[in-house]
């Protein structure tokens, strides 16, 4: 190999070099922002528990985040139930991680979002549902909240109609 070729070959594989390293260090560092965010993943509902759990394909039980509903016996139990089931059984979801990634039921912890819209939002603007936080997930805290507030105000659904 003359002196010439060699020097271009050796630039080029350093140039190679440089970049492949570079790639590997910026995708290390993208794996640990993915992995802290806690990326979403999208699923199909097969289930509907009540207003604020849902199972979805694969069978893991999903708990709504920022939301409660009634439970069996409560009083908007059926109709809570009923419009989960109307917004997502069948569809394919987003679901939004928040910090805790599970509860002590072993449920994922959620926002589920289906074409763009967060159905927890949806439940409690509706009043199907209260707003319920705990420290470690708030991160739709405002609009939850405010959807309580307006729909506390108008008296709708069977959370807030009065008698």
């Amino acid at each position: 190999m003359h002196a010439k070729t060699r020097e271009t070959f050796l630039a080029a594989f350093v140039l190679v070099l440089v970049i492949l390293l570079s790639g590997c260090i910026s995708g290390q560092l993208a794996g640990n922002n993915v992995n802290s965010a806690k990326a979403g993943e999208t699923k199909v509902v097969t289930k509907v528990i009540d207003g604020d759990t849902i199972v979805v394909q694969g069978g893991d039980h999903v708990r709504l985040l920022g939301i409660d509903s009634d439970e069996k016996g409560y009083p908007c139990y059926t109709p809570a139930k009923k419009r989960m089931e109307e917004l997502v059984l069948g569809k394919e979801v987003y679901l939004e991680p928040d910090a805790e990634d599970k509860d002590q039921y072993d449920r994922l912890l959620r926002y589920v979002f289906l074409d763009g819209r967060n159905i927890n939002i949806i439940m409690v603007e509706e009043g199907f549902a209260v707003a319920r936080f705990y420290p470690e997930n708030t991160k739709y805290k405002d609009e939850i909240t405010a959807a309580e507030t307006e729909a506390i105000d108008n008296a709708v659904g069977c959370k807030w109609i009065s008698d």
